[in-house]
């Protein structure tokens, strides 16, 4: 029998510089904020409580994804995430007084 890899020899995992990702730091900056307008766009239009705290929901995640270090996320992106997450609290809170008016 032969084998194709010798049991003793490791081998080290290549280093970062040498890593090709299939993003670059400024393509998850655009995901994070694009999906995060999305989830604002949603928000504005559901119908439901339900739908507005999942639309909720999501725009948090995004902005806590953006609070991780090391990931190339930009201070400019965090800015705006957190513009939406601003924007996206009015428009729930707000849903919800009229809800509560008509009840």
């Amino acid at each position: 029998m032969h084998r194709s890899k010798n049991l003793s020899h490791t081998e080290t995992p290549p280093i970062d510089a040498q890593r090709h990702p299939l993003l670059s730091d400024n393509d998850i900056n655009t995901i994070l904020v694009n999906g995060a307008q999305m989830s604002l766009s949603k928000l504005k239009r559901a119908r439901s409580f339900n739908a507005r705290i999942y639309y909720y929901a999501e725009i948090g995640v995004y902005l806590e994804v953006s609070l991780s270090r090391g990931a190339g996320i930009t201070d400019e992106t965090r800015e705006q995430l957190q513009e939406i997450h601003k924007e996206a609290t009015h428009v729930h809170m707000n849903a919800n007084k009229r809800l509560a008016l008509k009840s």
